[in-house]
């Protein structure tokens, strides 16, 4: 992969046949177009040839970054886009939008570790003790907490928020508590502002923690999803958590508070499941246009028997009507060979 980067306002997009299509902002009253015709062979995103090349570009602002398993593709991209636009390469990406990126031998790692100090430094924790974990495991957060005192400034703690948001694009082990703190961003109490300042003593603990992609793992979707059941004290949603990795590579994962109630466990470990099968057939739908298409069906992991009878009962009760969407999705998914439910 490599970095490119134009003069200030020009953006470069592209479509799906030969052609490239060149847009340059120049005010944001003014704007023209560019055609630009008989591009080189690959210059569109997502192109794969016969000859087994492939070309794909990420662009952000004056901002490219192409990716390509032919160099002599990527040599004429360039020069390609030099006749149109003042670029200036900058060799193999090594740094994008705060991310870092280091290649070796092995595979790729992806870290956020400049970021990470920043926030440490900001926050005045560069010289504090740094913490083991990002929260504490019994730890209840609640917004009606009469004894606990709301902040006299929020704003501080809202931009706090948003800041180790980005940083849990390559920290999935902070992701449930920010998650849990971001829910209080309307009134946040000291509790919520002690325990967020426990997340920066934790990104302190391991700056350069972040994501390790191998380039010997195989090309395969495996997921995992579970739940916790009424875990939140303020309304009484289930939380949903899943994580996705292609081969050894972990590459999507979410935890959040489910948007329905949950009556019992099993109805809760369904949502997870739904939600998780959605996740996963989008991946699919984006591999299949990076013209990665998989031959056998996708593992899910989970920890419910329950659920999984649910899904795959064809009659459905009274009891079970209230999940039946959810149910029809994982059971289809299962049917049609697309995922394959393994029960941990």
């Amino acid at each position: 992969m490599e970095e490119m980067r134009g003069r200030e306002g020009r953006v470069v997009k592209w479509r799906a046949d030969s052609s490239l299509r060149c847009t340059c902002r120049k005010t944001r009253r003014q704007q023209w177009e560019l055609e630009v015709e008989g591009g080189p062979r690959g210059a569109a995103a997502g192109q794969q040839y016969n000859d087994g090349s492939f070309m794909a570009l990420l662009v952000y602002i004056d901002d490219i970054v192409i990716a390509s398993n032919n160099s002599t593709s990527v040599a004429d991209l360039k020069e390609f886009l030099n006749l149109h636009f003042k670029l200036k390469d900058l060799g193999n990406l090594r740094y994008f939008l705060g991310l870092e990126v280091a290649r070796s031998a092995k595979g790729i790692s992806l870290s956020q570790r400049k970021y990470a100090l920043e926030i440490v430094t900001d926050s005045g924790f560069l010289v504090a003790k740094p913490a083991t974990s990002p929260m504490d495991q019994n730890l209840r957060l609640s917004k009606t907490e009469t004894s606990d005192l709301l902040l006299d400034d929020p704003t501080s703690y809202r931009r706090l928020i948003g800041i180790l948001l980005y940083l849990t694009l390559t920290r999935p082990d902070i992701s449930y508590s920010v998650n849990t703190l971001s829910q209080f961003l309307d009134h946040p109490r000291q509790s919520h502002h002690d325990a967020t300042l426990r997340v920066v003593r934790y990104v302190k603990a391991i700056a350069g923690q972040g994501l390790f992609c191998p380039n010997s793992s195989s090309l395969k979707l495996k997921g995992f999803c579970d739940s916790d059941w009424a875990t939140c004290p303020n309304s009484r949603r289930s939380i949903t958590g899943f994580c996705i990795s292609l081969g050894d590579s972990l590459i999507s994962w979410k935890s959040k508070k489910q948007v329905t109630f949950s009556r019992s466990s099993a109805e809760a470990e369904n949502h997870s499941m739904a939600s998780t099968c959605y996740e996963i057939k989008w991946l699919t739908a984006l591999l299949a246009d990076f013209r990665i298409v998989f031959s056998s069906p996708s593992v899910l992991y989970y920890d419910s028997q329950a659920a999984l009878h649910t899904a795959v009962n064809l009659v459905f009760h009274e009891r079970t009507k209230q999940i039946e969407i959810d149910c029809h999705l994982v059971r289809d998914l299962i049917q049609n060979g697309t995922i394959l439910a393994v029960f941990l």
